[in-house]
């Protein structure tokens, strides 16, 4: 069983001058504990499930990389980049990067997009919800090709690169696992069926629903259910004790969940419980693998 740590917010007490400091700390305290991953958001505008638009916001990859820096063990990465941000190439670019300065500890987390406010707030492009998702699709036939070194042209209904050059390649081997963060039945669970590494899904009653759905999927794509490293997001009301830590990440793993990922909130301090929680837990074995 995996634990990581989602730090939504950085809202920490001084203002501006203490979110480095406030940040690098909670990364470094991730790591020492033992997590697998740590991961932030990837908005330019707070949510309003965290907190006002105003909220101070950092972009993901540069925090990342900053944790980076920081950090010797701990993988990184977004939860999820919205694919209509960033141009296909580029953050394929971006990702490899922090996978090389990291030394091989990068994820492309991603998926569709879906906060209209920050996008049309700072001029990115917000196509409908069907674009979107189309675009999602050719960006992750774009991730596979770049990253096996196919350097051919790419020519797709809404990209078109020359030649998808990626020097340095990544460190990870075949490639930085891809999530899709997402539970559309429809659309984003097939797409985690057909090209991804890793699913995200929240923590709640249609859990073991969403994993049936996928395990579908998977039996029409021809993939293997067990290939897909199963994530959840979930929270605590307060800092939990250990025990109650401990139980939760029981639950999940009965539940069929690999890597269970819990978001800071305001005033948590996460890190240390979630990591002797770790120690408790690490050896149970998700249902079904």
């Amino acid at each position: 069983m995996r634990v990581g740590l989602q730090v939504p917010s950085f809202t920490f007490p001084g203002g501006p001058e203490q979110i480095g400091p406030a940040f690098g700390r909670v990364a470094r305290e991730a790591d020492q504990a033992g997590l697998h991953s740590l991961w932030v958001m990837d908005h330019f505008f707070q949510i309003a499930m965290v907190g006002p638009p105003e909220d101070p916001m950092l972009e993901g990859y540069s925090a990342l990389a900053y944790a980076a820096a920081l950090t010797e063990r701990i993988t990184l990465g977004t939860m999820v980049t919205g694919v209509t941000y960033r141009h296909p190439g580029i953050l394929l670019k971006t990702v490899t990067t922090l996978d090389v300065l990291s030394g091989g500890r990068a994820w492309l987390g991603i998926g569709a997009a879906w906060y209209e406010e920050e996008a049309r707030g700072l001029g990115a492009p917000f196509p409908p919800v069907a674009e979107r998702f189309e675009r999602l699709e050719e960006t992750l036939e774009i991730a596979h090709r770049m990253w096996k070194g196919d350097e051919s042209a790419f020519r797709g209904g809404h990209y078109s690169l020359e030649r998808p050059l990626n020097s340095p390649p990544a460190l990870t081997r075949p490639h930085p696992p891809i999530l899709i963060g997402g539970g559309g039945e429809k659309k984003t669970l097939r797409l985690v069926a057909r090209y991804a590494d890793a699913c995200n899904l929240f923590d709640g009653d249609e859990l073991h629903h969403k994993l049936d759905v996928l395990r579908g999927h998977c039996e029409r794509e021809g993939r293997d259910f067990a290939e897909i490293e199963k994530t959840s997001l979930g929270y605590f009301s307060g800092t939990p004790s250990v025990g109650e830590a401990v139980d939760t990440i029981g639950r999940l793993a009965e539940s069929g969940v690999d890597h269970a990922i819990f978001s800071q909130g305001s005033g948590q301090d996460l890190a240390g419980v979630l990591g002797e929680a770790l120690a408790q837990t690490g050896k149970i074995v998700p249902a079904g693998r």
